[in-house]
């Protein structure tokens, strides 16, 4: 590293630290009823309205997710993708996951090495929480975050096991039909002193589902397993150093035709493709991480560390080719209580690979990173919260052909949370976000997309990425009713080919996503009933974006998702979601609804056992779910892959 990046590095930490301490004075004269407990645009309402969405631990159970695309029933603003776990991406307002900071448990995940699968391969059998931010990245959230940022949680031993016992497990078997099979999970967790552990696998198998009109898709069949292992020790001043293993893999025949030339791969997003015979290919995909990390419990005053170091790899195997994507990342950063608010400032780091190969061509991409970063959060006054920050981020890229490019990137944001009245709440934020270079699909690389394939890819006019995003929303509560919305822009400029057409990685284009999101709920002592309400606006070049415009994003249009709960006995829980999304004339795309119930019994006598009965697209609706590839494609060469029809699934669940 050169002096001078060193330097501005140093200058910018100067300047990230230094504004509003001067409010630590002023914080003393406040009102008498400030709050200095949790910082107010830091709660789940100011969040919400901010596009910052907190998927929590009970609303996971109450979806009971045996996909990851369950985890967002009832969400219109996030969606996933259709088909077996291999090919399942999330999207954010219609943005990839790609462009967006993913961690797991606070550690960076590296995207997919294919684009006809998944980016992220996770099971939702240990999930606690899923935090999604649209657009307005904080800085202390890890670098790169152009779309926004996915942060996913797993429970430790201690949000499993009771506080007077020192061992105890979950198991839990669900069985369905249509293509469901059989799925399985067990835990075991316990604690002795300061020493803390958790043993988690999960299991699932069945065929081959069918539409809803009654029609086999082939190469859908569920074969994922899923496996973690947790230990901890903490001492009596506090000091907790935490390690995590874990594996996800989905195997199976899955989908796949000839071509370009001689190979054959996988596509297991699409329902084949016309004028070209399918075949079913064994595949595989397969996500490892490790990660150690270093807390202080309850730690009091300017010392609160975090430190973490973490190793990921994303590994595909399909048909022809491989691709491995692999992350070595660290973090290491200090939360500053102030007199008024908390600073988060500290640096991070990552090192990354896209390597793979394709019958006799292949080669690899390399990235590294290093960040200097400070996020503050501070009550200005009973009626003013304030969260604003900024990072500067020095990137080495490394193509394969050897050439090399360097850059230093700054990313700014900063929100406001403004109470007007005791039922209005007024927010507003803004961000650019510095995105650096982007790693190539390793699957292909030095193979082209088009024939004449097989040469090295060439790096003319490559460059970073950038985005600038804007939020304007409100809220109101009152009583029973809670509503919110909100006016969101964000794009995405010199987005390099990572999918190049004749290996002409320096190829650059710019995406938008703009539009509305909305919700309303009335809450009241037994049950909730919500309506959430997007409309994304994506477009590439001005156009509206391809639902084949992979690691970029998908159309959207209008999307209404709905989702109620109702405990008309303490043991009994009724409730189920929908999607209703009109039809999308400008991305070709038809309309559905997909509604999805659930009824839930807890025994009195036997409070640690639970049978849970759901029926998904209870009215057997044949449809393309909107994030899907090709959803938009029905007249073009890729087959829409239609998702299950109406399925019927039991789970029993015992804690002991």
């Amino acid at each position: 590293m050169t002096s001078m990046p060193m330097r501005a590095l140093l200058l910018a930490g100067t300047a990230l630290v230094t504004p509003l301490f001067s409010q630590t004075a002023f914080a003393q004269d406040i009102e008498d009823d400030f709050n200095l407990g949790e910082i107010r645009i830091e709660q789940d309402a100011a969040q919400e309205a901010l596009g910052n969405l907190t998927i929590s631990e009970e609303e996971i159970e109450r979806r009971n997710p045996a996909s990851i695309q369950d985890v967002f029933d009832g969400e219109s603003a996030i969606n996933a993708s259709g088909g077996p776990a291999i090919a399942k991406k999330v999207f954010v307002n219609g943005i990839e996951e790609s462009l967006l900071n993913v961690t797991i448990d606070g550690a960076r995940q590296n995207k997919s090495a294919f684009h006809h699968t998944g980016n992220v391969l996770i099971d939702p059998g240990l999930l606690k929480a899923v935090e999604v931010s649209s657009g307005l990245a904080p800085a202390d959230i890890g670098p790169g975050g152009l779309g926004g940022t996915l942060s996913y949680t797993t429970k430790d031993p201690s949000d499993l096991l009771d506080a007077d016992k020192n061992f105890g497990g979950r198991i839990s078997i669900s069985g369905g039909d249509n293509g469901f099979g059989l799925r399985s999970t067990l835990s075991l967790y316990g604690q002795t002193g300061g020493f803390e552990y958790l043993l988690h696998g999960a299991s699932q198998n069945g065929s081959d589902y069918a539409d809803g009109n009654g029609n086999s898709i082939l190469g859908t069949g569920a074969d994922i397993t899923d496996v973690m292992a947790k230990v901890a020790y903490t001492t009596k001043g506090g000091h907790r150093l935490s390690f995590t293993a874990s594996e996800t893999k989905d195997t199976g025949d899955r989908l796949g035709q000839q071509g370009p030339g001689p190979l054959f791969f996988i596509r297991p997003d699409f329902g084949g493709l016309n004028g070209l015979n399918s075949v079913l290919l064994p595949a595989e995909a397969r996500r490892t991480s490790y990660s150690a990390t270093y807390t202080i419990e309850d730690a009091q005053g300017w010392f609160t560390p975090f430190v973490q170091l973490a190793y990921n790899e994303q590994e595909i195997t399909a048909g022809s080719g491989t691709g491995k994507n692999t992350s070595l990342s660290g973090t290491f950063k200090n939360t500053f209580q102030l007199g008024n608010g908390t600073l988060s400032a500290g640096l991070d780091f990552f090192d990354e690979s896209a390597e793979g190969s394709t019958g006799p061509y292949g080669g690899k991409e390399t990235n590294r990173n290093v960040g200097l970063f400070a996020q503050a959060r501070q009550d200005l006054s009973a009626r003013t919260s304030l969260s604003y920050g900024a990072r500067i981020d020095i990137q080495d890229f490394e193509g394969a052909d050897g050439s090399t490019f360097s850059e230093t990137g700054i990313s700014a944001n900063a929100s406001v949370d403004y109470i007007l009245t005791e039922s209005w709440s007024l927010n507003a934020g803004i961000a650019s976000t510095f995105g650096g270079f982007a790693l190539g699909e390793a699957m292909i690389i030095n193979l082209f997309e088009d024939q004449p394939f097989g040469a090295p890819w060439e790096y003319s006019g490559f460059k970073p990425a950038r985005s600038n995003s804007a939020r304007l929303g409100a809220r109101f509560e009152r009583g029973a009713w809670v509503a919110s919305g909100a006016v969101f822009y964000t794009e995405i400029n010199d987005l390099a080919a990572v999918l190049p057409s004749r290996g002409a990685r320096g190829a650059l284009t710019d995406i938008k996503t703009q539009g509305l999101d909305g919700s309303l709920a009335y809450v009241w002592d037994t049950g909730f009933a919500r309506m959430n309400y997007t409309y994304a606006d994506v477009s590439e070049q001005g156009d509206t974006i391809s639902s084949t415009a992979y690691y970029r994003g998908r159309p959207l249009g209008h999307l209404v998702a709905l989702e109620t709960a109702w405990h008309p006995r303490k043991e009994w829980t009724i409730g189920g979601t929908a999607e209703i999304a009109p039809k999308y004339s400008d991305a070709n795309m038809e309309s559905y609804s997909v509604f999805n119930a659930y009824a839930e019994y807890i025994p009195p006598s036997m409070e640690n056992f639970r049978v849970r009965f759901d029926v998904r697209n209870l009215f057997d609706e044949t449809y393309v779910a909107r994030t899907n590839d090709s959803a938009g494609d029905s007249a073009g060469r890729p087959i829409p892959l239609n998702e299950p029809g109406r399925t019927l699934a039991i789970t029993a669940t015992l804690s002991f």
